[in-house]
């Protein structure tokens, strides 16, 4: 067979060429092209992780100042209520003295009233006595025909109603 007895001529060429395309192939691939596309990886790794970490930096930042705004919005509503609560007990004192003269006023008022109501209850019971006093001596005079002074029958008329 001719073609078993040309192998061994070809062969020993086939393994030179074999072994020179793949040695070019491992140092053009292997230590040329290999190496810059793990520096590239590398490179976007880091790239990636320092991205990452600025993030994560980027994210506590953002959380302390949230915090900060947080605690500033709750002294400005704690300051708030405390206005709130100031304004609320200004208004109520404010009320509290309207209403104190107001009721002054109306003590006063009422005074005036009773006093009022005093002098003309005095009044009506000074007529009263008056006209009781003069119809007793009419009374007096028309039954028994005596003549009764002013005084006498005020004087009884008095002593009937503190008695009476």
């Amino acid at each position: 067979m001719p073609q078993i007895a040309q192998l061994a001529e070809t062969y020993a060429s086939q393994i030179f060429w074999l072994l020179v395309f793949f040695g070019f192939t491992f140092f053009v691939v292997g230590r040329g092209m290999v190496p810059k596309v793990m520096g590239t990886v590398a490179l976007r790794d880091q790239q990636i992780a320092d991205d990452l970490a600025a993030t994560q930096a980027a994210r506590d930042a953002a959380d302390a100042q949230e915090a900060a705004w947080r605690e500033r919005e709750n002294a400005n509503r704690a300051q708030a209520q405390d206005v709130i609560g100031a304004a609320k007990a200004k208004a109520a004192a404010a009320s509290e003295k309207k209403l104190a003269k107001a009721q002054e006023r109306l003590d006063a008022q009422l005074a005036t009233a009773e006093a009022e109501i005093e002098a003309a209850r005095t009044t009506a019971m000074a007529e009263i006595q008056d006209a009781a006093a003069e119809a007793a001596q009419d009374i007096v005079a028309r039954i028994a025909g005596a003549k009764v002074d002013k005084r006498a029958a005020k004087a009884a008329v008095k002593e009937a109603l503190v008695h009476g």
